[in-house]
């Protein structure tokens, strides 16, 4: 089978103390393209590979200090290390095995016919071909990273931009509800206001945890529910909300979702269960079996059969029922005599 010739030059560093057949692949392999440079010991292959321009070394096991294993542990510790074809006795497998273990790409059995230096031509050629092919790929991967890393960066900006945007609206919100005399539309837009927030506070959370993708709802809930009671009790309602929230994470969607529902239950209890005195309202996310996830809002008021509860637009309710059904949730109502827990229970999907 007539050599392959290549279609452009690779330059090799045979490291060999034996000169007379370091000449003799010098010029068998040069008139296939190969640039064969010879170093007969360690340190002067270390010389060529700091000169640059060197694609491949060839390594014979016995050199005139130490073995190839050796010089093989010098260059694991380089950057960028060049592959390696070990050159060996064809008896001395168990030396291949080790050379390979090492960090050699392919080897080659020494032999005293012409098959030495075709299958040497071979491996030098396919271990440079392989090599050009992983550093592409790492490019390639490298590459795929700093886009990522670029598209979470601009996420990560997006959401800053809209939770600000957010904000402003509720503050706007906030200035026309001082504005106006009649008290049904004050309570109208306090609510649309903590609504605002809700939405506004997962987009904070987003691009404040590093995580683009999902929202920590310990934390999220934690914050939200700390600024629905300092708004409810700079109304002058008194209750006092604690909570019980395990730690785990949902997608953005759901958790708006969520916390839009717990701003509706929270602010009824606040207005409804407690409307003439003061009380406490637990909220609690816990998992259950089968992958599910419950909120539950409770509080020790008047109950959902007063009739205060009547007096509302049942806006709140409607609301409630699409981000239940956007969830794929269920939705119960339990009387507790005295009080009320409203419950809901999803699948998780992460």
């Amino acid at each position: 089978m007539p050599d392959r010739v290549l279609e452009s030059a690779i330059t090799v560093v045979y490291v060999d103390d034996d000169v007379a057949l370091v000449r003799l692949i010098q010029k068998t392999l040069g008139r296939r393209g190969f640039q064969v440079a010879h170093a007969a010991s360690g340190d002067e292959a270390l010389a060529h590979i700091a000169g640059g321009g060197v694609h491949v070394i060839a390594l014979d096991h016995y050199l005139a200090n130490g073995t190839g294993l050796d010089f093989l542990a010098k260059l694991a510790v380089l950057k960028d290390a060049l592959p390696v074809v070990y050159v060996t006795g064809s008896s001395e497998m168990n030396v291949a095995v080790a050379a390979l273990k090492a960090g050699a790409s392919d080897f080659v059995p020494k032999t005293v016919g012409d098959d030495f230096l075709v299958l040497l031509g071979s491996a030098l050629q396919q271990a440079v071909e392989k090599a050009h092919l992983r550093a592409q790929k790492e490019a390639a991967e490298r590459d795929v990273r700093a886009a990522r890393d670029r598209a979470e960066m601009l996420l990560a900006e997006v959401n800053h931009r809209v939770a600000n945007s957010l904000s402003l609206v509720a503050s706007m919100v906030s200035m026309q509800a001082k504005a106006v005399s009649n008290q049904q539309a004050k309570d109208a837009l306090g609510e649309t206001q903590a609504r605002i927030y809700a939405i506004a506070a997962v987009h904070k959370s987003l691009y404040s945890s590093g995580d683009v993708r999902t929202v920590a709802l310990d934390e999220y809930l934690s914050a939200l529910l700390e600024q629905l009671a300092t708004s409810m009790r700079d109304k002058g309602l008194g209750a006092v909300v604690k909570h019980e929230l395990e730690a785990l994470r949902l997608p953005t969607d759901a958790t708006i979702n969520l916390g839009v529902v717990v701003v509706e239950w929270v602010t009824n209890a606040f207005k409804y269960a407690y409307s003439d005195h003061a009380g406490e309202i637990r909220v609690r996310l816990r998992r259950l079996d089968g992958g599910k996830v419950e909120l539950a809002v409770e509080d020790d008021g008047v109950g959902r059969k007063n009739e205060e509860f009547a007096k509302g637009t049942g806006l709140g309710t409607r609301i409630v029922n699409a981000m239940a059904s956007s969830m794929n949730a269920e939705i119960q109502y339990i009387d507790r005599q005295p009080g009320t827990i409203a419950r809901l229970t999803f699948s998780r999907t992460d």
